[in-house]
């Protein structure tokens, strides 16, 4: 098993310099929150991360594979939606930077919808998405996540409301337009920037 050499930790960053974007508070619990019911994997060699979309070869990366890519730690600040902020989490997971070398995109992919489980889905920028502080997350705090908060693996976005760090991650798919995801048509903003509060949309 691999490990990158180093670690990556960046905190956004209010112009006050807070750390807590507005409207926040912080907790030093782990807030479970999610739409459905919780997967249970009881056979992981049937688990794959699926990259499809707007790339020269679709890829699969099956569970075994996946798992022997090399990891790195990310600290980082996560902010909920729901009003609730978590500093200072340890995380172990795969660079995004990783994954994007298993593929070539096509010069018109511009976004990403992230798929999980049960149908759920997340849009995001191509630039957000390759954020060097955006990564597939396999453990926090020194544990192996929780099916609660998205085992084997989530993504991690951490400048943007956490709802958009996909848990129980199952397919990056590259696309020329922006469209919403499972939150992103109930309600929430298409993007979510903690710090301009960009939590609903129901216009």
């Amino acid at each position: 098993m691999a490990f990158g050499i180093g670690s990556t930790k960046k905190n956004e960053a209010g112009d006050d310099g807070s750390r807590t974007p507005p409207g926040q508070r912080l907790t030093a619990g782990f807030p479970v929150l999610h739409h459905g019911e919780v997967p249970i994997y009881k056979d992981l060699s049937t688990w794959n991360l699926k990259l499809l979309g707007l790339v020269e070869e679709e890829v699969v990366i099956p569970y075994s594979e996946f798992m022997e890519l090399p990891r790195q730690e990310f600290g980082n600040d996560i902010h909920c939606v729901t009003t609730w902020s978590k500093l200072d989490n340890v995380w172990e997971g795969i660079a995004v930077s990783t994954i994007m070398d298993k593929i070539k995109l096509k010069p018109e992919a511009k976004f990403v919808m992230l798929h999980a489980e049960h149908g759920f889905t997340t849009n995001l920028p191509m630039e957000d998405f390759l954020r060097e502080t955006s990564f597939l997350a396999l453990r926090h705090n020194g544990e192996l996540l929780t099916p609660e908060h998205g085992y084997p693996v989530r993504m991690v976005v951490p400048h943007l409301y956490f709802w958009k760090s996909a848990k129980w991650l199952r397919g990056i798919e590259f696309m020329a337009a922006d469209k919403p995801g499972f939150w992103e048509r109930n309600g929430y903003h298409m993007y979510g920037n903690p710090w301009d509060e960009q939590r609903y949309d129901f216009d």
